[in-house]
């Protein structure tokens, strides 16, 4: 069978990812055949400064010919990036780079040349800036979606942010009752598609232990009205419920997804659950775009003593 490559953009090139790209090469068995969009002499010097051994295969960027995987070789499409250290800080220097691999990979995917897209950490505070919260916002843009959801995957229980990168001062104006529904079948759609799954869903309340001293508490007002409308329905959801008990042990087999109200509610917990065995998925994009789920972590940039689990984890997913 002839499977569509999945695309890797390498993200900042001065970030644990090459690291975490060579260790996981090593560990895995691809089924469908995997394209690196990175600077191939930065990616060469990593790999050597690193203690790794791989090849790279170079492939035009129209994937005019068919494409294979190898032991021990990387296939690559090769951006131009002018650099004169193996590693270094991050900076705006990098944007232009950086911009010109998401480019090529989103063209791929636009024309169906592609199956999906995993990229490496991105600096929201260098390429970002204040134009987008997230990548989430990012890529949603460039494709013109206007309905787009996180979703932190594990096979066990994921959770979803209402809202993601935002003070926490901003967060009850931005909940709605339409953003709430919104969201929800989003993540329907995800599970029925990909799991055929009916999928079973918990919501957090947004105050200490779903309660407030006033009367228009957003609970009141917005969270527990939505989901009494969502189970008429008939969606299997429930809530509003408190975030400090919900991820008790004995809570985690009842539902596939938490949805919380704010990025540190739902995501703290999963990650201390479950570590590095976790994924970030973007839902409502025209293709699927997963990313492993950590930083660009430079405090340990060039030490080789960084774990490739997430990004094993977003190969595996995608590698059908």
């Amino acid at each position: 069978m002839n499977r569509k490559p999945i695309l890797i953009v390498g993200g900042e090139p001065y970030s644990i990812f090459s690291e975490l790209l060579f260790k996981a090469f090593k560990k895995l068995n691809f089924k469908r055949p995997i394209i690196l969009i990175a600077s191939k002499s930065l990616f060469i010097k990593q790999m050597k400064k690193l203690g790794f051994k791989y090849s790279f295969k170079e492939i035009d960027k129209k994937l005019s010919s068919k494409i294979y995987n190898k032991k021990k070789e990387i296939n690559i499409i090769d951006v131009n990036f002018n650099h004169t250290k193996v590693f270094d800080k991050i900076s705006d220097k990098l944007n232009k780079y950086i911009s010109e691999c998401f480019k090529i990979a989103n063209n791929l995917l636009e024309n169906k040349k592609a199956y999906a897209l995993i990229n490496g950490p991105i600096s929201k505070k260098n390429f970002l800036k204040k134009n987008f919260l997230g990548i989430t916002e990012y890529l949603a843009k460039k494709n013109n979606t206007k309905k787009f959801a996180m979703l932190i995957y594990n096979k066990n229980l994921s959770v979803s942010p209402l809202t993601t990168h935002i003070p926490i001062k901003r967060i009850s104006n931005q909940i709605s009752k339409i953003r709430i529904v919104n969201h929800i079948n989003l993540i329907k759609k995800f599970y029925k598609s990909h799991f055929n799954k009916n999928v079973k869903i918990a919501v957090t309340g947004l105050n200490p232990h779903c309660e407030s001293n006033y009367n228009d508490s957003e609970e009141k007002r917005i969270i527990y009205p939505t989901i009494k409308y969502l189970k008429r329905k008939n969606f299997k959801i429930e809530g509003p419920l408190p975030a400090d008990s919900l991820f008790m042990k004995k809570n985690l087999k009842k539902y596939n997804v938490v949805l919380g109200m704010y990025h540190d509610q739902v995501l703290t917990p999963i990650k201390t659950i479950y570590n590095f065995d976790a994924i970030n998925i973007t839902l409502g994009l025209p293709y699927l775009r997963v990313s492993p789920d950590h930083g660009t972590n430079n405090q340990m940039l060039g030490k080789n003593k960084s774990s490739p689990l997430s990004l094993i984890s977003a190969i595996k997913f995608l590698n059908n």
